[in-house]
C-alpha cells in the first residue's frame, strides 16, 4: 500500500501533479517561516515523495488489467 496511487485517473493531467508537489513545498516553506522546523521537514519530505512518484517515475499509460 502506498501513500498515494499515481495510477489513479485524477493524477493524469500534468498540472494537477505539479500543483500537488508545489503545494507540499509551499506549505513546508510556510512552516519554516513560522518557526516550525519539524513540520517543515515533514512537508518537504512529503513534497519530495510526491515529486518522485508524480513527476519522476510517473507512467502516463494506464495499467493493462486484461
Amino acid at each position: 500500500m502506498t501513500l498515494l496511487d499515481p495510477r489513479h485517473p485524477f493524477f493524469r493531467p500534468l498540472w494537477r501533479r505539479v500543483l500537488i508537489v508545489a503545494l507540499c513545498f509551499a506549505w513546508a516553506l510556510f512552516e519554516l517561516v513560522t518557526g516550525a522546523p519539524v513540520w517543515a521537514l515533514l512537508f518537504a519530505a512529503l513534497g519530495g515523495y510526491c515529486a518522485y512518484l508524480l513527476l519522476i517515475t510517473f507512467d502516463p499509460q494506464p495499467p493493462d488489467d486484461r
